[in-house]
């Protein structure tokens, strides 16, 4: 058997268990054996839609759920059935959940186990696999934070270790020492891709020297011993108290059927699911305990039929609940999380006292960090250096290093990890160097932090700083305009202010709010532009516009840079009456009030620094049409940068801007 199973399997090493401890987790591990046959038939009948297999892999799960204290945060994924039942997740919302009954935890809006349950400290996976481990830092840094001495536990696979989340969350793990046990569920196959054809090296543990985990930390497990899941998860649950860090836990395991029930196992090589099957962790532990005279029949017959009672009562729960009817409303409703703050629709008088547009902004993230001892600033050289901006210059000196944390070039891990500390209750703000690097990010900003209230119900407490825009020659690579690529993802909120006053009222506002806000800084206007800026602290209201000026004879809708560029070309022609419109916000925008304009004037301009195809003004062009038709007087006009990507050399720049066209369509809209 050793040779057959190099990891030396099964040797069922008891240790502190007691005999009726040991029959417990016996039960535990039972449990989902007996639900998963029970879906098989539930697959067969068309009464759920999906089922991934953990059979073969329960000791993993069972074994980690009953090692883990219950109040800390496990990170399952497909086949960690085990998790939610030995966290006593009632399974008549479990059943509910796999039927896409409102009883479950995703109100149908999600499968199986995409789930979280606050209250079972279980957060549910999204099928990127690899992102879930960023989350996991997070909540890992909010336990190192509070200095309780907690962890939490993260799955991923063999296959989800090939992602690159992967690497940018074990770094991150190892550099700030984040109390995270990494376990990965070796079962040898990425659904059909073999191990060979995903990694060089012959084991997980192998990795972990390259990024500073030392040997005692990487630790093989055989995940078909429930008795050595328990023992090392519980072992390194305990070390983690005196000494925060990451801990790798490889369970070297098999599934012995497929990734999914349809995708079968034919690419399994001959034989290879017999050979597995004699290290079945539940058969093997049965017969184990009951050679040991700690199982007997009777005790193992009345499991089944306490077991069987519970599945079918659970069914018959779950059938009996009622199919979920559509109500448009509350989809709707349910993109964001209650809590939002009240504010000001414009920002208080500010006196004589001028700030530059970036001390505005400075003096709201300054604000919050003193109204909210949990929040958590992280990125690239934010700490003692300030920023590239010199946004945070001097916050390490008046928060500290914990809170102000310089993070490694891993945008991914690091918006994953401030949605962590959204999960363990603290705020996040993650800055990005320039807007243009969120594509590192973009995943968890659109499929996690935008979908996660919608799903189950949690919170996403983030804010994503993103310094934006051209006009400093910087090329295509730190220049592009990159708020159309979230305009169209609900669940999100987006800032896009245009002056002092406007920065320090939504940034503040931005970090209040309970939900995902993709705050945008030109960096144009960081230092050239200067406005009165009240001293008290204020909100600023998302989706309230600003009327800038007046006008008669045309509207012009922008934000950002662009009401600059509109201010300078409408006071370069004071014949022109035309009304400018700043949006200020562009997730929610103020459709009320630019209707109400274009309704009035009969002509309208949009106008963006970003790409014309595609972009922002499409939209809003669009919803003019559709709603002011009868008003127009001409057809809407856009103006925006052209469609090519963001050129580096000054003339070539100065005739890519939207600027450079703005007066020619603006006189051409009002000669119509």
């Amino acid at each position: 058997m050793s040779e057959m199973f190099p990891h030396n399997p099964q040797r069922f090493e008891a240790g502190s268990l007691s005999k009726d401890e040991q029959i417990a987790l016996y039960g535990k591990l039972l449990l989902p054996r007996m639900i998963e046959e029970k879906m098989m038939s539930q697959l067969r009948q068309g009464k759920i839609s999906k089922w991934f297999s953990g059979m073969g892999q329960e000791a993993i799960s069972v074994g980690v759920a009953a090692a883990m204290p219950e109040d800390k945060f496990i990170f399952p994924m497909h086949r960690n059935l085990g998790i939610f039942t030995t966290r006593n997740v009632p399974l008549d919302r479990l059943f509910s959940q796999f039927q896409g009954k409102d009883h479950g935890f995703t109100k149908g809006r999600d499968r199986s186990f995409h789930f979280g349950s606050p209250e079972h400290k279980i957060v549910g996976m999204i099928s990127h696999l690899g992102p879930q481990l960023g989350l996991a830092d997070g909540v890992a840094l909010s336990e190192k934070l509070d200095g309780n001495g907690g962890c939490s536990f993260v799955f991923t696979g063999d296959g989800g270790a090939s992602e690159g989340d992967f690497h940018e969350a074990v770094n991150v793990a190892a550099v700030w020492q984040l109390p995270v046990i990494i376990g990965i569920e070796n079962n040898a196959w990425g659904l059909s891709t073999p191990s060979e054809q995903q990694f060089r090296c012959a084991h997980f543990t192998d990795k972990a020297v390259g990024y500073g985990i030392p040997e005692e930390d990487a630790i093989q497990v055989d995940g078909n011993d429930l008795f050595d899941v328990y023992h090392k998860v519980k072992n390194a649950v305990e070390s983690l108290v005196e000494k925060p860090r990451p801990i790798i836990l490889e369970f070297k395991t098999f599934r012995i059927r497929g990734h999914e029930e349809a995708s079968g196992t034919k690419y399994y090589p001959e034989g290879l699911i017999d050979t597995w099957s004699k290290v079945d962790p539940v058969e093997r532990l049965r017969d184990h305990l009951m050679k040991e005279g700690v199982l007997d029949n009777t005790r193992e017959e009345a499991f089944r039929a306490e077991f069987k009672t519970l599945i079918d009562q659970g069914l018959k729960a779950a059938a009996a609940q009622p199919h979920i009817e559509a109500d448009t409303s509350e989809e709707l409703d349910d993109r964001f999380a209650p809590g939002t703050p009240q504010g000001l629709q414009e920002a208080p008088d500010g006196g004589e006292r001028e700030l530059r547009f970036i001390d505005a902004i400075t003096e709201g993230l300054r604000t919050s960090m003193e109204k909210h001892p949990g929040l958590v600033l992280m990125g690239q050289d934010i700490g003692p250096y300030g920023g590239v901006f010199k946004v945070t210059d001097g916050f390490v000196d008046a928060f500290g290093e914990e809170r102000v944390r310089n993070t490694p070039l891993c945008e991914s891990a690091i918006v994953g990890a401030g949605l962590g500390l959204s999960i363990a209750g603290k705020k996040a703000m993650v800055e990005m160097q320039f807007s243009d690097f969120v594509t590192c990010g973009f995943n968890q900003i659109v499929n996690n932090l935008a979908k996660i209230h919608w799903r189950w119900g949690q919170a996403a407490d983030v804010v994503v700083r993103m310094p934006t825009g051209g006009g400093v020659g910087a090329g295509p690579y730190h220049s592009q305009s990159t708020e159309a690529w979230f305009f169209h993802v609900p669940g999100l909120k987006i800032a896009y202010p245009s002056t002092p006053a406007d920065a320090k009222g939504l940034l503040r506002m931005a970090i209040d709010d309970p939900n995902p806000v993709l705050f945008f800084e030109h960096k144009y206007l960081y230092r050239s532009l200067t406005g009165p800026v009240a001293e008290e602290d204020y909100l600023l209201e998302f989706g309230v516009g600003r009327t800038v000026r007046s006008g008669e004879d045309a509207t012009i809708v922008t934000y950002g840079l662009g009401v600059q560029w509109a201010e300078q070309v409408l006071d370069a022609h004071p014949e022109w009456n035309v009304e400018l419109i700043d949006l200020r916000t562009l997730l929610p925008w103020d459709e009320d009030l630019v209707m109400a304009s274009v309704q009035k004037t009969g002509k309208a301009l949009v106008l963006h620094e970003d790409t014309m195809t595609g972009g922002i003004g499409a939209e809003i062009s669009s919803r003019i049409h559709e709603c002011c038709f009868e008003h127009l007087d001409a057809p809407v006009a856009r103006t925006a940068s052209l469609d090519t990507a963001f050129p580096f050399a000054e003339d070539l720049e100065r005739n890519f801007m939207a600027n450079a066209r703005l007066e020619h369509d603006l006189e051409a809209l009002l000669s119509r």
